[in-house]
């Protein structure tokens, strides 16, 4: 499953864009979205949002890019690149989304959106006006929205789902919100398995997978949201292109514990099937 033919848009060399922000420390936001795309064939672009000083340990500080500087990086690349599909990460600014949401508009594309809203600590990353303008400007753009289970939450003004039945019903609200379709990732459960559900308003499918015990699980939500929208741009169907994603992360947190990458939380494998043990 990770291993992705480049050449499966008749002969083009499919692209994908991330916009997001950059993670200092390489493992979250557009670098890990950038190892993503080239590990499964695809061709990155950025456009940054923010610069974070972080490493394994943590955050230790952030600068905002302009809303004109982010509107300029996606105008030069959706101008000149073919790109197949875009993937949203966290962005904190209420003036960043409208910028953001009127360069998708310019250009006609939908996106993968991942709402990171609330860190795994439970604090919550975004300012209240911030997450109404997510929930108005770029949901109803969203060709498959990636909440967690307390970000689902937030979106829905719900409690946290304790089962998949409560999942379902969030999945709902967020389409009604506007999202095409909507992947709620389930690590959060305390339960033997990691199961996501993915809902396009006329099936739900389940996507389990065992819950893999590792700490290098830093990056989980930008590389499974960056591996849809690299299935997406080599051609596949919207619910093939989540299940390459769950299948790509699935063997990336698994070979996670052969990297040793600072002294927290470290990344997980991007590059598994081609490094060498």
């Amino acid at each position: 499953m990770t291993s992705v033919s480049p050449f499966s848009r008749a002969g083009k060399t499919p692209i994908a864009l991330t916009i997001a922000g950059s993670d200092s420390g390489g493992g979250a936001g557009i670098q890990a979205d950038l190892k993503t795309f080239s590990a499964l064939g695809v061709y990155g672009a950025s456009v940054i949002t923010a610069i974070t000083a972080q490493n394994t340990k943590g955050v230790s500080a952030v600068e905002d890019v302009s809303p004109n500087v982010v509107a300029a990086q996606i105008d030069a690349v959706l101008s000149d690149l073919d790109v197949g599909a875009v993937k949203i990460g966290m962005v904190s600014r209420q003036e960043t989304i409208t910028a953001i949401a009127n360069g998708l508009r310019r250009f006609g594309k939908r996106a993968v959106v991942d709402p990171v809203m609330v860190a795994t600590s439970g604090d919550r990353l975004l300012r209240p006006d911030a997450v109404a303008a997510l929930m108005e400007e770029l949901l109803p753009l969203a060709l498959v929205a990636t909440p967690n289970l307390p970000e689902a939450a937030l979106m829905t003004g719900r409690s946290v789902a304790e089962d998949e039945t409560e999942m379902v019903r969030q999945a709902e609200a967020i389409m009604k919100a506007g999202a095409h379709a909507v992947l709620i990732k389930g690590g959060h459960r305390k339960n033997g398995e990691a199961t996501d559900l993915f809902f396009d308003g006329e099936a739900v499918v389940r996507l389990p997978a065992p819950r893999i015990n590792t700490r290098n699980d830093h990056g989980t939500g930008c590389t499974l949201s960056a591996a849809i929208a690299a299935g997406l741009a080599l051609g596949r169907p919207l619910g093939e292109a989540v299940t390459i994603g769950k299948a790509y992360l699935h063997a990336a947190l698994s070979a996670g514990g052969g990297l040793k990458v600072g002294e927290g939380r470290g990344p997980v494998h991007h590059f598994h099937h081609w490094w060498s043990e």
